[in-house]
């Protein structure tokens, strides 16, 4: 493997010259430029990311910490970030949490050794004060999907919490008032502030919703398949589900099809994320909008700026979002 000094050998120039021209430095001839940037091509040389931001003092690695790479939600989360890398000429260093505190760790320092101080983190299991400590070890942390209060500034979420509240309002103006819910397994705060949005909204219509209709699953297809399957089971009445994502509500809408309901005609599914395959299901999918791609653009450009210390204007600033109702084709009025 070719290395700066074989590029400066043969190029005939010194090792700083070439370092120059990896790094758009001042005062380097074009004729230097040429014959340096000729001899890499022939060598296939590749400057070290690493090495490079040893000797620039400057971050060429924008990370990101998601909890697995299969979720489109979190495809769409990274992609987000890898936009902004591009635009910056940085490179994207991705690591998985795989929603657990000692891998979310692992994946943090494995960023850090590879001397990565502007990083995205989706964080669902390491404590407020984990946190806290990191972002005063990496510059240009910030976290993505969670609010800590003390660094708020650091923040870009979504709030759940409405989010559950918006789809109550939104199945309650169609007539229904049989509801049921099918959340996720995953012990975060996610599904538990939508849920709580839901209950919340219902009761100032006087409605209450069954322990019996609330099922939970593995938020995948098949986690919502199964969890309709017991609504089913139950026997008790409803003419909606509230679903935690749209993978869940694709699942469910195959499940009650299977049994002979059509829906909406029957039954309403309403999701929640707006993946690029809820645009796509039969029917296609209501659902609530997550602007997760948006929000991890945001995320990695201030990021970047707290690297920068651009960071008069972001101090104490909260970066919330709320999530925008999306009418499709699996939510319509009851009138039965």
């Amino acid at each position: 493997m070719a290395t700066i000094k074989d590029v400066a050998r043969i190029a005939g120039v010194s090792v700083a010259s070439v370092s120059r021209v990896l790094n758009n430095g001042p005062k380097v001839s074009q004729k230097t430029i040429e014959k340096v940037t000729k001899v890499m091509a022939e060598l296939n040389y590749s400057p070290n990311a690493n090495a490079r931001a040893l000797v620039t003092q400057k971050s060429t690695t924008l990370g990101v910490v998601i909890p697995d790479l299969v979720d489109p939600f979190f495809a769409s989360l990274a992609q987000g970030v890898e936009q902004v890398a591009r635009q910056r000429n940085m490179q994207l260093l991705l690591s998985t949490g795989l929603v657990s505190a000692e891998t979310e760790m692992q994946a943090i320092n494995l960023l850090i050794e590879r001397r990565c101080d502007v990083m995205v983190v989706h964080s669902k299991k390491l404590s407020d004060e984990t946190l806290i400590e990191l972002s005063k070890k990496v510059k240009g942390l910030v976290l993505i999907d969670r609010y800590i209060e003390e660094i708020a500034h650091r923040c870009v979420w979504l709030d759940n919490f409405e989010g559950g509240k918006i789809a109550a309002r939104h199945l309650l103006a169609l007539n229904h008032q049989q509801l049921a819910c099918i959340t996720s397994t995953h012990q975060i705060d996610d599904p538990q502030l939508r849920v709580k949005g839901f209950k919340q909204e219902l009761s100032k219509a006087q409605l209450t919703i069954n322990s019996e209709l609330i099922e939970i699953g593995e938020p995948t297809l098949q986690g919502g398949e199964l969890a309709a399957q017991k609504l089913l089971a139950s026997g008790a009445s409803f003419s909606a589900i509230f679903v935690y994502n749209d993978a869940m509500a694709i699942g469910a809408i195959s499940t009650l099809e299977d049994n002979g309901y059509k829906v909406p005609a029957d039954i309403s599914i309403l999701g929640f994320d707006d993946v690029l395959l809820s645009r796509y299901s039969r029917p296609k999918l209501s659902t609530l909008n997550y602007p997760i791609e948006e929000m991890a653009q945001q995320a990695a450009n201030i990021a970047l700026e707290l690297l920068a210390e651009k960071n008069a204007t972001l101090d104490k600033k909260s970066y919330k979002y709320i999530p925008r109702l999306v009418k499709r084709e699996s939510t319509s009025f009851y009138n039965k």
